[in-house]
């Protein structure tokens, strides 16, 4: 476990459905709170201690480690999963060929997650865990 990573910064659209969806999940694992959630969205966001536009953040997904270091895209879930202890999943998303692979898909879903939000919204609204206080449940349809 990297220690400089944690508590990790996570940047995200709150109003893309699929995105709140990886949040409720990650959120649910986060066990030792090493993860802090923060809706790009929001009205007193400022994207200013992070160096980079909301536009930015919007278009590729942005996380700020412990250290002050900001990373971008498929690092991001990397470092996440890792924090939940499921580091091994996104391993491979690192080999050499596969990092490229992934990469490449992530910046096509980034590039189409509003409309694949709009399609298909629906589906990770109901799949995505209520949380409060500590605790989630799933939604009933």
């Amino acid at each position: 476990m990297d220690s400089t990573a944690y508590p990790l910064e996570f940047l995200y659209d709150g109003h893309c459905a699929i995105c709140r969806f990886d949040v409720a999940h990650l959120s649910r694992h986060d066990r030792h709170g090493r993860l802090v959630f923060i809706d790009v969205r929001a009205a007193d966001f400022d994207p200013a201690p992070y160096g980079r536009s909301r536009a930015r953040m919007l278009a590729r997904i942005t996380a700020r480690r412990a250290d002050g270091v900001v990373v971008e895209g498929p690092e991001v879930f990397r470092l996440a999963l890792a924090a939940n202890g499921l580091g091994w999943l996104a391993a491979p998303t690192r080999w050499p060929g596969l990092a490229r692979i992934t990469e490449r898909s992530y910046d096509w879903f980034a590039r189409n997650r509003v409309a694949l939000s709009r399609r298909f919204g629906g589906v990770f609204a109901r799949l995505t865990p209520d949380c409060d206080h500590g605790s989630c449940r799933v939604p009933h349809p």
